[in-house]
C-alpha cells in the first residue's frame, strides 16, 4: 500500500463525515417538521371528530321535535276527521294543524342544513342560525370530511416519520463504520430513507391542508 493512500482514505472520512452530518442534520429537521404537523393536525381531527359527534345530536335533536310535532298534527286530523272536534273548534284545531305542518318544514330544512352544512344547502336553504346569524353551520358531514382527510394525513405523517428516524439510524451507522464501501453504501440508504421520508411529509401537509 502506498504512503497516498492512508492520506486519501483519511481525506474520504474527513469529507464523509461532513457530508453526512450535513445531510443528517437536514433529516433531523424534516424530522422535526414532521412531527410538528402530525401532532396539530392530530388535535384537529380529535375536534373535527368531537364537533361531527355534536352536530349528530344537534340533528337528533330536531328529528326527536319533528317527530312530535307529526305525532301531534296526526292526532289532531285524526280528531277533526272523526268528528269529536265541535264545529265552532275546528278553525283553531286547523290553525294548529297549519302551524305544525310549517314547523315539520322548518325542522326538515334545518336536519337537512346541519347535516349537509349551509354551504351544502345553499343560501335559499338557509333555516338555522348561530348567534342570530345565518348560513354559519358547518354540517355534521362536513365535519366527517375533514375527519377523514386529517386521518390520512396522520397515516402519511407516521410514514414520514417511520422512514425518517431510520434513515437517521443509518446515517449515525455509517459514521461508524470503518470500511469506505461500507460507509458509502449505507450513506446512500440513509439519503434514500431520509428522502422517502420528506415525500411522505410533504403528502402529509398536502392531504391535511386540502
Amino acid at each position: 500500500m502506498s504512503d497516498t493512500e492512508p492520506v486519501q482514505e483519511n481525506r474520504f472520512i474527513r469529507h464523509f463525515e461532513l457530508y453526512c452530518g450535513i445531510i443528517l442534520a437536514i433529516f433531523a429537521a424534516a424530522l422535526a417538521i414532521n412531527d410538528l404537523g402530525a401532532g396539530k393536525f392530530g388535535d384537529d381531527e380529535l375536534i373535527a371528530y368531537g364537533q361531527a359527534q355534536r352536530a349528530y345530536d344537534w340533528y337528533n335533536s330536531k328529528g326527536i321535535k319533528q317527530n312530535l310535532a307529526e305525532g301531534q298534527q296526526e292526532l289532531l286530523q285524526s280528531l277533526v276527521a272523526a268528528g269529536t272536534i265541535p264545529v265552532e273548534q275546528q278553525a283553531g284545531i286547523r290553525k294548529n294543524i297549519e302551524s305544525l305542518t310549517e314547523a315539520i318544514g322548518r325542522y326538515k330544512k334545518e336536519k337537512k342544513e346541519i347535516l349537509l352544512g349551509s354551504k351544502g344547502v345553499g343560501e335559499a336553504n338557509w333555516a338555522q342560525d348561530v348567534e342570530g346569524k345565518l348560513g354559519q353551520i358547518t354540517g355534521a358531514k362536513e365535519y366527517e370530511g375533514l375527519t377523514e382527510s386529517l386521518g390520512k394525513a396522520g397515516d402519511l405523517f407516521d410514514m414520514g416519520t417511520l422512514f425518517l428516524q431510520l434513515c437517521l439510524v443509518i446515517g449515525a451507522i455509517s459514521l461508524i463504520l470503518k470500511e469506505p464501501i461500507q460507509k458509502t453504501i449505507f450513506f446512500g440508504a440513509c439519503v434514500a430513507g431520509g428522502t422517502i421520508g420528506i415525500v411522505y411529509t410533504v403528502l402529509a401537509y398536502a392531504q391535511a391542508i386540502v
